[in-house]
């Protein structure tokens, strides 16, 4: 009888023993899987970068808000090949503006990032300050408006972190984040004249 018992209670140990170790080759099959797509999701990104397509944004303001980093990575650039350098400019001031000057309230942008300078009566050349620039849009909304579109929003990679996933991208309700080749890192406007910059380097950086 006591042999019996022996019996069954090895017999059960067993059992279990081969039920963990089976449950413990599952989960380190279901790892490995997780670790290996990972590392597949790292191949399939290296050697791109995120980057807005002035064609699909819509200007909602999310980059601004929803960039992990603060300021946002995101900033506007000029276009300087597109501008019709208006006598008004719709990205400088605000539609509703009662003056046209240079005070803050008269001005589109929130941080005074947009800086003008002048070429000729009564003519303005406009440029961004990249370091006040928070990538609201709303210049860009307004030059799409009233002006020729020669003002568009993209993300800087000298200060992008390149998150594996973008929290503006997640945030974009247009989809306009999309992986870019890192060499050619920029998107432009469809209707911009001729070739872009060798390399891709951005339009109206910083002076």
């Amino acid at each position: 009888m006591a042999d019996e018992k022996i019996h069954i209670v090895r017999r059960d140990f067993l059992r279990t023993g081969l039920r963990g170790a089976a449950l413990f080759g599952l989960a380190g099959g279901v790892g490995a899987l997780g670790i290996r797509s990972r590392r597949q999701g790292t191949a399939w990104r290296r050697g791109t970068v995120w980057q807005i397509d002035p064609e699909v944004c819509i200007q909602c303001g999310n980059c601004q808000t929803n960039c992990v980093l603060r300021p946002s990575a995101v900033k506007c650039v000029h276009a300087f090949a597109l501008c019709g350098y208006c006598k008004l400019c719709m990205a400088y001031f605000d539609p509703q503006a009662q003056e046209h000057d240079t005070a803050a309230e008269n001005q589109l942008c929130p941080v005074g990032a947009i800086v003008r300078t002048y070429v000729d009566d009564p003519y303005y050349e406009y440029w961004i300050d990249e370091t006040l620039c928070v990538g609201c849009g709303k210049c860009m909304k307004g030059c799409r408006t009233f002006g020729n579109g020669s003002l568009f929003i993209q993300v800087r990679h000298d200060r992008c972190l390149n998150c594996n996933q973008c929290s503006i991208a997640a945030a974009c309700p247009s989809r306009a984040y999309r992986r870019v080749p890192a060499d050619q890192p920029y998107l432009y406007p469809a209707r911009y004249p001729g070739e872009p910059p060798a390399g891709g380097k951005a339009l109206g950086a910083t002076r």
